[in-house]
């Protein structure tokens, strides 16, 4: 080998004999690898949105000692399976799975990467590596339903809905009893899509409602299109996931939002620590996983301060929206005067309740 020797200088020699010399633990650690899969696109509103802006402030809140993938738009079933896996075998090693229909694939992955951490939202299976989250929706919807219920002029609110799950099924029901709370005359319609997004058939629902009288329309879907036929429309509406009053100026009067950031950053932080375990979390608006959004300008002092003032009953655990009497809307009776449903009996909900038209269909 010809040439001239290239010499270390004192620092590059120093940094050297410091890292031989430092024991593993002492070495500076790589980033914690974080992956999420999301349903739909992320856009600038909705369920997706919302996550993706948690992910955004555990970068921020954890500067340096995190780094993140995302796949955003992935189907439920075989292309979720194939998404997850290439996320594990690329070195995440915390994984959030953020949709329902994800929940059997995240565990099939989950045993073949026994070493990497996942988080699935809104199941109900967990794993020796799979822990479960989701927020309390229904307090959301229970509020929405009181702003919706003072707003109607038809008694008629249309709700646009995905899947007759029980997750979705107790936002209807929440947001029925809300309504009649204060409006015992008041009924919602349903319209079901059987898709999270899918901007064309929510559109078309919302318009077929409000063709059936529905002059206040919410959705348990990820896009903006129902609000957005609510402002063509001039009728009220309820936004879901994100505050969309900028797609619809004279048209929503409350949102209903989810707040994902500082679970997010607790969760990646007990990953770093060493101290994450599998846990089932359901946090709500005493949580501050569930956050109302801001009234429209429409909406009078007098409702505001009714909504606030059953918000501050629910953070309090003083207001439960589902307490008996209460039946379901076959006539018969769900819960007893003065009991409150069970958790478990929520997560199995298959019935409409009392003031929602129509026969909820299967969901298998």
């Amino acid at each position: 080998m010809s040439g001239t020797p290239r010499r270390m200088t004192l620092a590059a020699m120093t940094a050297c004999a410091l890292a031989f010399a430092l024991p593993a633990a002492a070495q500076p650690k790589e980033p914690l690898k974080i992956g999420f899969v999301y349903v739909s696109p992320i856009g600038d509103a909705g369920w997706t949105h919302q996550h993706d802006i948690a992910r955004l402030a555990m970068e921020k809140n954890l500067a340096g000692k995190v780094t993140t993938r995302y796949v955003e738009n992935v189907p439920e079933g075989a292309d979720a399976e194939r998404v997850i896996r290439d996320l594990a075998q690329s070195g995440c090693k915390l994984i959030f799975t953020t949709s329902f229909g994800y929940m059997n694939p995240t565990l099939k992955v989950a045993r073949e990467f026994p070493g990497v951490d996942f988080e699935h939202a809104t199941g109900y299976k967990t794993a020796k590596n799979v822990g479960t989250y989701n927020a309390r929706f229904y307090e959301g919807r229970y509020l929405a339903g009181i702003v919706a219920g003072r707003m109607t002029r038809t008694n008629v609110a249309g709700y646009v809905a995905a899947f007759p799950i029980p997750e979705v099924v107790m936002g209807i029901n929440a947001f029925t009893r809300g309504m009649r709370s204060v409006n015992p005359k008041a009924v919602v319609k349903v319209v079901w899509v059987n898709s999270w997004f899918d901007p064309g058939r929510e559109s078309e629902a919302a318009n077929t409602l409000v063709a059936q009288g529905a002059d206040v329309l919410t959705h348990h879907t990820d896009s903006t299109a129902v609000v957005q036929a609510a402002e063509a429309k001039h009728v009220w509406a309820v936004a879901y996931h994100s505050d969309m009053s900028k797609y619809g100026p004279d048209a929503q009067i409350t949102a209903v939002t989810h707040v994902w950031d500082k679970y997010y950053t607790r969760v990646a932080q007990s990953v770093l620590d060493g101290t994450w375990k599998p846990d089932h979390v359901w946090g709500g608006i005493k949580d501050g996983m569930i956050r109302m959004g801001p009234f429209g300008k429409m909406v009078p002092q007098d409702v505001r301060d009714l909504e606030k003032k059953a918000e501050a009953e629910i953070a309090a655990g003083k207001l439960n929206p589902f307490t008996g009497p209460m039946k379901d809307n076959q006539g018969k009776l769900r819960l007893s005067a003065g009991q409150t449903i069970t958790d478990e009996a929520l997560s199995k909900m298959d019935y409409y309740v009392e003031g929602v038209e129509g026969t909820l269909p299967s969901s298998k």
